[in-house]
């Protein structure tokens, strides 16, 4: 195991100077009744311990293994529609925990860490993309040219501090604020409770475009 945190050290180094502006959005699909998610918490911790603030990970708790032991409590609707979503466009078999994906760029299992290294990598390698947020108090603006259809995400979640799990940074609600198609938008954050995100995505689950941490 060791071995395999320095390689996951080393793919995360070559990543961090490339990525697109914000965080890198890594997102785990996960269940309390999901034998391997264990594993992948603590390789997504590792993550955060090696990368800091280039690198947010969000845990999106999924209730479709219930029938396996208790319900997980932290699970939402959006969390399923959100990994259906990814299947489609990354064109596989099913859902399954637990899986990672990265700024809707690369997908895999996040209990395997020389593979979220090499995810990492892949996502933080790519072409980067004109679409810019800058923030002022509670509002925000986006600007640039995605080159299609954009959503514009509010995510809650709940960080170091306020996270009771063993998940890292469980989310607690999700909101569209409205689609993008360029040009200039002004954003009046949402009031946030613990911790939240805005993030860009091209429609239908595809890439990230932009990320910012708020609250």
């Amino acid at each position: 195991m060791k071995r395999l945190l320095v390689s996951l050290s080393l793919l995360l180094g070559a990543a961090a100077s490339a990525h697109a502006e914000g965080p890198l959005v890594v997102e785990l699909f996960a269940s309390k009744n999901c034998r391997a998610c264990p594993a992948a918490y603590r390789t997504m911790k590792t993550v955060e311990a090696e990368q800091g603030d280039k690198v947010l990970v969000l845990t999106w708790a999924v209730d479709y293994w219930d029938y396996l032991g208790g319900k997980e409590s932290m699970a939402l609707p959006e969390s399923k529609d959100r990994q259906r979503a990814y299947v489609d466009h990354f064109s596989l078999r099913g859902p399954y925990t637990p899986q990672t994906v990265y700024n809707g760029l690369e997908q895999t299992a996040g209990n395997k860490p020389t593979k979220v290294g090499a995810a990492l990598m892949k996502a933080g390698m790519a072409a980067p993309v004109d679409v810019h947020l800058q923030r002022s108090g509670q509002r925000v603006t986006l600007t640039g040219q995605p080159g299609g259809l954009s959503d514009i995400w509010w995510v809650s979640y709940l960080d170091t501090d306020d996270n009771p799990t063993a998940m890292p940074n469980p989310v607690t609600s999700v909101r569209q604020i409205g689609p993008w198609l360029g040009g200039k938008a002004e954003i009046e954050m949402p009031a946030c409770k613990s911790a939240c995100v805005l993030i860009v995505q091209e429609a239908g689950m595809g890439r990230v475009l932009a990320a910012m941490r708020a609250g």
